[in-house]
């Protein structure tokens, strides 16, 4: 479970460095605030005995709110 972890976050870093060049900062902040919150989600879920996937579902819904919310605003400031 640990080394499929590892190998999730390394390829989500991965991706999303390589994905997000012609983006706005709105499509941004949607892509990594799904990401990083699927990952807090799983580990949230995973140390609160739950499960990890539901937990990730969750955090990726949350955190592409949130960052898409947050790209928005920085897209109106520019």
């Amino acid at each position: 479970m640990k080394k499929a972890l590892i190998i999730g976050i390394m390829a989500v870093v991965f991706a999303s460095g390589i994905g997000c060049t012609n983006m706005s900062r709105t499509q941004q902040g949607v892509a990594s605030g799904a990401a990083l919150g699927a990952l807090g989600g799983a580990g949230i879920a995973a140390i609160s005995g739950g499960m990890a996937g539901w937990g990730a579902l969750a955090g990726a819904g949350v955190g592409a709110l949130a960052g898409g919310i947050v790209g928005h605003e920085q897209d109106k400031r520019w």
